[in-house]
């Protein structure tokens, strides 16, 4: 509990820093120093707090329904639901994905664990790639950051779902159930965990799931909420806007957005809606849709949970899926 304190007392130095920093934004558009503030400094804070703010309600949702689902339910309940046949279970799981209302990086801990406890791997693969999009607080927050175009809150959902099936199945056709994890000494030796004796509060394991999930995907949304806020503010727009116009190149651009972003998957969308009038609904949908599938963090945390090969290959699976089915979606229907 000392070491989780000391890493909650850092993380949280950081965030009042920030809020610090955002206080004296706020405060200089009141006072005199306004004057001395270049204009596009003052451009890059409206965006930057209007992406924040906007986000921060849905975050938080996030978090704490994702801490009742770590605390109260149990891995062996969800494999009750998955069919023994790993073809046939490719679209009950794409399905039950959705009651995981977790981003991209918080649901590799819980796939790892299933996975420790025979769930095939292909399946994992599909809890990987759906569940940060198909649940309800994503759709909501899509949905309401594309007020004024909601079918791309239904297009993300649908063109995820088929994802999830496709790369679940390129994943079977390529590995098998071939085991891609990482084991540690302890956990070939099945070593218990020690604990205090007591047993552990659940309201208060809940608060501190969701405090620790905050801190880590607060600091990527408030990363990538700057890095959009600068680049929407500096970049040449008649770059940009040749760029986004180009039904081949412009999905490929956003989908390379989404992964340095690296955002979570209940505030990308708010980034996102920022690029509505630059970039095309399908760059905008690749963005949604491979952001949460691959990205910068989750992309670091596979390499420390499985085999470097296999993290290779589902690099390029979930790419090669992702752009092929943009391509479809925007040649059939936009």
């Amino acid at each position: 509990m000392r070491g989780q304190g000391s890493v909650w007392l850092k993380e949280g130095t950081g965030l009042l820093l920030i809020g610090v920093l955002l206080f004296l934004f706020l405060f200089a558009e009141f006072t005199q120093i306004q004057d001395s503030i270049p204009k596009s400094l003052l451009n890059v804070n409206t965006i930057f707090l209007s992406i924040v703010l906007e986000a921060l309600p849905f975050v938080l949702l996030g978090v704490f329904v994702s801490a009742l689902i770590q605390t109260f339910v149990a891995e062996e309940t969800v494999q009750k639901f998955i069919p023994k046949n790993p073809l046939v279970a490719i679209v009950p799981a794409a399905i039950l994905s959705a009651i995981f209302p977790v981003c991209e990086c918080a649901i590799i801990p819980v796939v790892r664990r299933l996975m420790k406890k025979g769930m095939p791997l292909h399946i994992g693969v599909i809890f990987i790639v759906g569940a940060p999009i198909l649940n309800p607080i994503v759709f909501a927050a899509t949905y309401y950051a594309f007020q004024t175009t909601p079918s791309i809150a239904y297009a993300r959902m649908g063109l995820a779902f088929v994802l999830a099936i496709v790369i679940g199945g390129i994943t079977y056709a390529f590995f098998r159930n071939r085991d891609q994890l990482k084991w540690t000494t302890e956990e070939l030796l099945d070593r218990p965990v020690e604990s205090s004796g007591q047993e552990t509060n659940k309201l208060k394991s809940t608060f501190y799931h969701a405090s620790d999930e905050f801190f880590d995907m607060g600091k990527y949304l408030i990363m990538g909420a700057m890095i959009a806020s600068l680049f929407q503010t500096f970049f040449d727009r008649s770059v940009l806007i040749s760029m986004g116009t180009s039904d081949t190149a412009s999905p490929l651009i956003m989908m390379g957005f989404g992964f340095i972003l690296s955002l979570c998957s209940e505030a990308d969308a708010f980034v996102a809606s920022s690029f509505a009038h630059t970039f095309s609904t399908g760059s905008l949908l690749a963005f949604l849709v491979f952001g949460p599938m691959l990205d910068l963090k989750n992309t670091i945390m596979m390499f420390a949970y499985f085999r470097a090969k296999f993290v290779i290959g589902f690099m390029v699976i979930v790419t090669v899926s992702v752009y092929a089915i943009i391509l479809i979606y925007q040649y059939l229907f936009l």
